[in-house]
Parts: C-alpha cells; sequence; structure tokens
C-alpha cells in the first residue's frame, strides 16, 4: 500500500485537489481577483479540515487507517497555532494522492460527493 510515503502522498494530494477546484471555478467568474478568492477559499486548510469530516461516514476501513496516520504526522513549527485544522488537511490531502495514485475511479466518486457540498 505506502510505496509513497504519507506527506508525498499529500503533497500530491494538495495539487490533484487544486486542480479539482480550479476546474470547477474557471466557470464561475471572468474577474480574476474573484477567481482567485474562490479558489483560496476552498483550497485553504479550514475547508479541508470540514471536507475530512463531511466524507469521514463514506470512508473505507483502509482509508481511515490512511487518514488517521496522515493526521499523526509531524507537524511544521509554522503549523502548530492551527495544529487541528492542519492535521485533518493532511489527512484530506493524503487521501486525495492516494487516491489518484491508487484508486482513481474511487477519487471521482469522492469528488462526486464532495461536489454535492459545493453546488
Amino acid at each position: 500500500m505506502e510505496d509513497i510515503n504519507l506527506r508525498n502522498y499529500a503533497y500530491l494530494g494538495d495539487a490533484v485537489w487544486e486542480l479539482h477546484i480550479r476546474k470547477k471555478t474557471i466557470r464561475q467568474t471572468n474577474n480574476a481577483k474573484k477567481l482567485h478568492q474562490i479558489t483560496t477559499d476552498l483550497v485553504k486548510t479550514h475547508f479541508q479540515s470540514e471536507l475530512l469530516h463531511f466524507i469521514d461516514e463514506h470512508l473505507t476501513e483502509e482509508e481511515h487507517d490512511i487518514a488517521k496516520r496522515a493526521r499523526n504526522l509531524p507537524i511544521p513549527v509554522g503549523r502548530r497555532n492551527i495544529q487541528t485544522e492542519y492535521r485533518q488537511a493532511t489527512a484530506f490531502e493524503t487521501l486525495i494522492g492516494w487516491w489518484y495514485t491508487n484508486k482513481t475511479s474511487r477519487l471521482e466518486e469522492i469528488f462526486n460527493i464532495i461536489n454535492e457540498k459545493l453546488i
């Protein structure tokens, strides 16, 4: 399962999530400043933390285990003031990266569940 370490899955998941959001937000406005604001609101730590809670009931035992291990990764010193949210967001990004690498159909399924919240 872990051919890539969890931090690298989170790194990849961050990029995949941002691309997913950008593909959605480009249809909302032609104003670059508004576009940036909409996008950043959807990729920030707080929102990703909320999304992890939102999808929690849809996760398998294996996915819960991955999220738990990702939440327990050491936190960079600069992020300690928002430690709980940062850990949740890291777990969310790790799952996105893991699905992208290992289970793309599951990633699409989760994106469809999340898209319901975004509408």
